[in-house]
């Protein structure tokens, strides 16, 4: 049976009403800035929060790594481990003040760049949600952990679904920060194999457009440090090794339209969380609550006024909702 928590959910817009109401909003830059240069596809120049390390293995016969920050307690240990699992193009370093609070709050945190992206291996491989969690399995092993909390935001839900249904005896708690995917969307869509083509040479006016375009859907409350994916995504493809992001970038889009985690709610008995910022699209929060309610244990905070990426917009919140499930 889910949960839902509407006197919680109000406090959460009044906070946000009131700390939105005390300060024009700042917009992102309309055109490059000029100092963004390019960046490489690896992320070499991004400075991570935290120190990053490396789990090597090896996957459809090609040798690859795994980034990841696994970082210890800065409070009284409490003996738990969660795991953070970024959106689709995203990196581990935006959860910088989820893992500040978990760690204050006694637990162990990772977050790993999954395979494909960030800091880690970027083969020409199939790639499958299965693959992800799998790896995130691998990555418990790697280091000695036999259970964790799952926290994956937008495609990084489906990952930890994925998870919680594969490995269920290896998951405490299941939390999704705005899944993507909430419906299946699969029936009618047909299927188009890909051909290796890609934009080698895009028109980087027109990337920028497209970047004005992701900020306004993506948040409601725009900060300047935001812009640090806008600076990313631009540099990577200034970047001689673009081409090939680009072709495993489309590999990945390509798996997204081919699976579903839909029919894995039901199977899970995991304690499970929907977490969100309620603007993220007009039917989110609805869909939501409907997912939730699928989940045997599952509850429901949609936060108003806040897009798809609460953790960013609305961290304090967030944290807050974190460390209460979690702890329960």
């Amino acid at each position: 049976m889910s949960q839902s928590h509407p006197l919680r959910v109000l406090f959460v817009f009044l906070a946000v009403f009131t700390a939105g109401a005390a300060a024009a909003q700042p917009a992102p830059p309309q055109s490059p800035p000029a100092d963004w240069g390019p960046v490489s596809i690896n992320l070499e120049e991004i400075e991570y929060p935290y120190p990053v390390s490396y789990m090597d293995f090896r996957v459809y016969n090609q040798d690859v790594r795994l980034a990841y920050m696994d970082v210890a307690p800065s409070g009284p240990a409490n003996g738990r481990t969660v795991i953070f699992h970024h959106g689709g193009l995203y990196y581990g370093w935006y959860w910088e003040k989820q893992i500040a609070a978990l760690s204050e709050a006694g637990y162990r945190v990772i977050a790993k760049d999954r395979l494909g992206w960030g800091k880690s291996s970027k083969p020409v491989i199939p790639y499958s949600i299965n693959l992800w969690a799998s790896n995130t399995a691998r990555l418990m092993d790697h280091l000695g952990i036999e259970q964790a909390a799952v926290v994956g935001h937008s495609i990084g839900g489906q990952m930890v679904t994925r998870f919680a249904f594969l490995y269920p005896e290896r998951t405490t708690h299941l939390v999704t920060v705005n899944q993507v995917g909430l419906t299946d969307s699969r029936k009618g869509r047909g299927f188009q194999p890909l051909t290796g083509e890609v934009d080698a040479n895009p028109d980087m006016d027109e990337v920028y457009a497209g970047l004005l375009r992701w900020a306004e859907e993506n948040y409601v409350n725009w900060q300047p440090e935001f812009a640090e994916h806008m600076r990313i995504r631009y540099g990577q493809r200034l970047s001689g090794d673009w081409p090939h992001q680009a072709w495993v970038s489309r590999l990945t889009g390509q798996m997204r339209g081919m699976d579903t985690v839909v029919n894995d709610w039901r199977h899970i008995e995991t304690r499970t969380l929907i977490l969100g910022g309620a603007e993220d699209y007009p039917t989110y929060a609805e869909e939501a609550r409907r997912a939730a309610e699928a989940f045997p244990n599952g509850e429901v905070v949609n936060i108003p006024d806040v897009g798809h990426n609460p953790h960013e917009e609305v961290p304090d919140i967030v944290n807050a909702e974190l460390i209460r499930f979690l702890g329960s």
